[in-house]
């Protein structure tokens, strides 16, 4: 964050692509606000005009809130740091992760140290640029190493059948690719984190069994709220639970046979797993056996 001596050299440096001077507050921060997320980051000095001189601007704790909810009303929200140094009241927004960011008067980024409201091209082509960024690969900035399971990764290795006596969280999520930098992504989370929905609140499966052919009689339910691992593996031991099976004997050996295909299953259940979008909130997903089938979908 900053101090007297930064506030200074960012005031004689002058306005650029990451410094913006307001000499009074405005609603019309947000502009700035989307602008600097959009772009490069960067930090808003209320009570600095634009040549250079100071006009003073106290941080009281209404112009904080005010400040506040202006960012949370961006869209997506953005979290921003707020500091008054020497009657300046300084305000720094991070490059964001969730471009492009909007407020109530449009798309905004930085050019030339000035703001500029996006063109319909500009707006496509950033669209385009983050649209291959998925939820999974984010960097998760609340979760530490401390909240991974060491458990769930041997658990994991086992059922990869991976041979290895010692390895470290760390160098195992970043050879799955599941951490970068020392910073652990989404995908982490489903994966090893001993509470994932402590950072993700979607990691969850509902299993149901339904007596009939219709959501009337239901005598079995079950709520996972763990990893993906555990979610499959669930999943396939409700299934096995709930559906006929007939049984054939072939010398000594006993050979159990489901009335639907296991491994067509548990592929099926495997891609719902891996094909459902987690960046939706209040989503879940749902395994529902009834007497003649089986339902998997995705609940929005």
């Amino acid at each position: 964050m900053f101090d007297a001596d930064k506030i200074n050299i960012l005031i004689k440096e002058g306005e650029g692509l990451t410094v913006e001077f307001k000499e009074h507050f405005t609603v019309r921060i947000d502009e700035d606000m989307v602008a600097f997320a959009n772009t490069k980051g960067g930090t808003i000095l209320l009570g600095v005009r634009d040549d250079r001189t100071i006009a003073g601007e106290k941080l009281t704790n209404d112009l904080k809130a005010s400040i506040n909810s202006i960012a949370r009303n961006c869209a997506p929200p953005i979290q921003t740091k707020i500091k008054h140094i020497q009657n300046i009241a300084a305000i720094e927004v991070p490059q964001g992760e969730e471009k492009p960011y909007s407020c109530a008067s449009g798309y905004f980024r930085r050019l030339d140290g000035t703001t500029q409201k996006m063109s319909n091209h500009e707006l496509r082509v950033m669209l385009q640029e983050h649209e291959a960024s998925l939820f999974e690969e984010k960097i998760n900035k609340d979760i530490v190493w401390d909240d991974i399971s060491e458990e769930k990764i041997q658990n994991f290795l086992k059922e990869a059948d991976v041979q290895i006596k010692r390895i470290s969280p760390r160098d195992l999520l970043t050879s799955l690719s599941l951490a970068h930098d020392n910073k652990i992504t989404n995908a982490g989370i489903l994966f090893f984190a001993k509470e994932p929905r402590k950072f993700i609140l979607q990691s969850q499966m509902t299993l149901i069994a339904f007596k009939g052919k219709d959501r009337v009689h239901l005598y079995d339910r079950q709520d996972v709220q763990d990893d993906l691992l555990a979610q499959f593996n669930s999943a396939v031991m409700f299934l096995k639970k709930h559906l006929n099976r007939r049984s054939e004997i072939k010398g000594v050996n006993r050979k159990d046979i489901y009335e639907i295909p296991l491994e067509a299953l548990r592929e099926a259940v495997a891609n719902a797993i891996i094909h459902r979008d987690y960046s939706v909130r209040g989503t879940s997903l749902m395994v529902e056996v009834y007497d003649d089938r089986v339902e998997i979908m995705r609940i929005y």
